[in-house]
């Protein structure tokens, strides 16, 4: 997919699983897993997808996914997955390398967003994206090294530690937009400044929602997570983007649907917001 300057490449780093009722809040489980199944421990299947932007002098990621240093303890709770797709294997498959990375966007600092900021060898935590910056939100930031009790499992300092001694962390304030045809909104719902990223130009424009919009069965207004702090402000927020979606023809960019990778949005007056036409891998290269 072209947008602008860039070629787009939707990069697949894993999946995984969490809880479903976690991830649905307070849908019934009889409406949530028509669309995703849960397996024996309720959990169910995500993916952990990045976003990679080229153009003739940027190579950008947004997120990185969950990282490889999780032991088999916690492997085996979170269902964590790199037989079919990994970081590396992914950006092989575009003929690239973490070293070609030009700047990573953290939408948030959530393990499963982060994780891949560094990897462990030889017993030692290193940096993945040598040459690139990192740029995060300073309020994300400062909330990731003090967060609540509600939220501290979430924030790992083996994926903190070593990005800040980099020399390689870019702390923003606000609204950012860094690079031309990107603008970077806010949202405060699900923790404290997580930036989605937004591509556009004059005739396309595509939104990646993060922990928004986590999934395609996450467009309904009222299917929230309860990983949200501030699930009202969520709900807000997504009335806002649903409804840029519907006016913009915008398409938003799922990194935990472990299906869709994409999907336009529907509104009608009655049953609200639903996907519109949803795209799978292949179909969105095709775009």
């Amino acid at each position: 997919m072209q947008i602008g300057a860039y070629k787009i490449y939707p990069i697949e780093t894993g999946t995984f699983a969490l809880d479903g009722g976690a991830m649905f809040g307070v849908i019934p489980k009889n409406l949530w897993q028509k669309s995703n199944p849960a397996d024996a421990q309720n959990r169910i299947d995500l993916a952990l997808r990045a976003l990679l932007l080229k153009s003739h002098d940027k190579i950008i990621l947004i997120d990185c996914g969950i990282g490889e240093k999780f032991d088999a303890k916690w492997s085996g709770i979170y269902k964590i997955d790199h037989s079919t797709h990994s970081l590396v294997n992914s950006l092989a498959k575009i003929h690239l390398t973490p070293d070609d990375i030009t700047d990573v966007i953290l939408s948030h600092l959530h393990f499963d967003h982060a994780g891949g900021v560094t990897y462990i060898k030889h017993g030692s935590l290193n940096l993945t994206f040598t040459n690139a910056l990192h740029y995060v939100q300073e309020k994300q930031w400062l909330w990731a090294l003090n967060p609540s009790q509600k939220d501290r499992a979430s924030f790992l300092k083996e994926n903190l530690v070593p990005l800040e001694k980099s020399g390689q962390l870019r702390l923003l304030t606000g609204y950012q937009s860094p690079f031309p045809e990107i603008e970077m909104p806010l949202m405060f719902g699900h923790t404290p400044a997580m930036q989605l990223v937004l591509i556009g130009d004059h005739k396309t424009s595509l939104l990646y929602t993060a922990d928004l919009i986590p999934t395609r069965s996450h467009i309904p207004v009222p299917w929230i997570m309860a990983y949200d702090n501030n699930p009202m402000q969520t709900l807000k927020e997504k009335q806002k983007i649903l409804k840029d979606a519907v006016k913009y023809k915008r398409i938003l960019f799922f990194e935990h649907d472990p299906r869709y990778v994409a999907s336009y949005v529907n509104f009608d007056s009655k049953k609200g917001y639903s996907a519109g036409t949803s795209f799978g891998a292949s179909d969105f290269n095709d775009l």
